[in-house]
């Protein structure tokens, strides 16, 4: 078990809030998407990575869909920005503009709050409940590559368990991606 495991948020257990600056020029907090909506799921992600970009309109579809029933996306990039300056705050800002990224995307330049949560690949995401108890971590579905074909939607079978106010099952699958670029 690595150390970013130990540290990382357990299921069923309070996610760690966090106070980061987004591409819109505000100061985000998870206390203040919890009071607002009724799941969050957090997206530990980048501007270079291929299955962030593999992933990004099926991202999209999600944000839309759920939205309505009070379920927002919230990406975080947290990879280090002096080995991948690709992942700097200003090209998160060109990159949500050109994908007309439809969630809020934030800067988390000190690693801690991908730390606090344990993520480990990009894209990861983790799924909150309104009461600030993380439901499920791992993969958006089983298809990283976009093929065509049968997916399991993880992620979309997760939020309607959490809206029905059923048990969330898998609670956690294997996030496939980029590893995060931590600091040295």
């Amino acid at each position: 078990m690595s150390l970013i495991e130990k540290i990382g948020t357990p299921i069923g257990s309070y996610a760690p809030d966090f106070e980061l600056p987004g591409i819109d020029g505000e100061v985000h907090h998870l206390s203040s998407y919890l009071r607002k909506w009724r799941g969050v799921v957090v997206i530990f992600m980048s501007n270079q990575c291929p299955f962030v970009s593999s992933y990004l309109s099926r991202l999209k579809q999600i944000q839309s869909q759920f939205k309505s029933r009070g379920i927002t996306l919230v990406g975080i990039n947290a990879n280090d920005v002096y080995q991948y300056p690709k992942d700097s705050f200003d090209t998160m800002k060109k990159f949500a503009k050109e994908n007309k990224l439809n969630f809020p995307y934030l800067w988390d330049p000190t690693q801690d709050v991908a730390q606090g949560f344990g993520a480990e690949k990009t894209p990861e995401v983790f799924l909150i409940d309104k009461t600030g108890i993380l439901c499920y971590r791992g993969q958006i579905d089983d298809r990283p590559d976009g093929g065509e074909g049968e997916r399991v939607p993880y992620l979309e079978n997760a939020i309607a368990a959490l809206l029905a106010g059923a048990e969330v099952s898998p609670k956690s699958t294997a996030a496939i991606g980029s590893n995060l670029q931590w600091r040295d």
